[in-house]
């Protein structure tokens, strides 16, 4: 055979243009593109709208921080009753979520079997697909009454922070359960047998091996239910109340505790949010202006838990 033959029959080496590859691949990049862009302009307008309102001469910042009252109506904007109340709704959504999600999703991962888990977690997670405005009179109608009949009518008033608090726990479990069971269910089975092989019970390897092993994961689970629970909107507008909780001053408040009770009316960011945008207000108003304000300090809030959320999962990772 001759040499020009054998170069001939030499296959093509060279790289080739696939379009089909190439306008995925755009597409896909376009998408990205898309929603940083879109994340950037939220951002960009929330800081703007928010600057216009610090930029009002009645408004002040160190009185925007501390003062014990939002009263736009005699230009007293005390941003920390509103974060107060938000904060304390949290917490008590936390303390009813993890515990309970953590049961479940120990139970989920380490006791129940293939079937079972594939039958409670779709139901479970049902929780996670009723609206909100669901929830909202359910804290209301149900948990409000519950609360005054066990603690008495003249401790619990009807619209109170307490019930919009354990609703919101409810309406986070199914997250707290699923990002939860998922870590716990990625750490290997051989530390478990390493645990069985060492005489421990099942109960021993879940709470003294495979939690600690799944401590970023659960971690930053908690924190972003956290989030969610911050960010929660129609609960605490129908449930909490609709009235910011106002002080004449802050040493009378912590000396009386009274900003810390739940059982009375107090509300959120989101709940003011809402029940503001919802009147008729004109867009060159000071009222106006001051959503922006209280939404760029909800996003700062909620950024804050996201930068610990990704610290805590880079210092307590574990690679197996």
């Amino acid at each position: 055979m001759s040499p020009h033959a054998s170069t001939e029959m030499a296959p093509d080496l060279r790289k080739q243009r696939r379009w089909g590859e190439t306008a995925i691949h755009a597409l896909l990049f376009l998408f990205a593109t898309l929603s940083i862009l879109t994340t950037a302009g939220i951002v960009i307008v929330l800081f703007s709208q928010a600057l216009r309102f610090f930029a009002r001469p009645e408004v002040n910042l160190w009185a925007f921080l501390t003062d014990s009252a939002w009263q736009p109506q005699i230009d007293r904007f005390g941003i920390m009753v509103l974060v107060i109340a938000t904060l304390i709704t949290s917490v008590i959504a936390m303390i009813v979520a993890i515990p309970l999600g953590m049961m479940i999703a120990i139970y989920l991962s380490e006791y129940a079997s293939p079937r079972t888990r594939n039958t409670l977690k779709p139901i479970l997670e049902v929780l996670a697909g009723i609206p909100t405005v669901v929830y909202g009179y359910f804290a209301l109608t149900f948990m409000t009454p519950l609360l005054q009949g066990l603690i008495g009518k003249d401790v619990v008033e009807i619209f109170n922070v307490a019930a919009a608090g354990i609703v919101i726990g409810i309406l986070i479990l199914p997250l707290v359960t699923s990002m939860a069971e998922d870590a716990l269910s990625a750490v290997p089975d051989l530390l478990r047998e390493a645990a069985y092989g060492l005489g421990a019970t099942r109960l021993e390897t879940a709470l003294k091996v495979v939690t600690p092993a799944a401590l970023s994961g659960l971690a930053a689970a908690f924190i972003v239910a956290v989030s969610r629970a911050i960010g929660e909107t129609m609960i605490v507008a129908i449930a909490a109340g609709a009235g910011p909780r106002n002080f004449d001053s802050w040493s009378d408040a912590f000396h009386n505790l009274a900003i810390f009770n739940p059982f009375k009316a107090a509300e959120t960011m989101t709940g003011h949010i809402v029940r503001i945008s919802g009147g008729d207000i004109s867009y060159e108003s000071i009222d106006y202006d001051s959503l922006f304000a209280i939404g760029l300090t909800l996003f700062l809030i909620t950024f804050a838990l996201n930068l610990i959320s990704r610290r805590v999962v880079k210092r307590f990772r574990e690679v197996y």
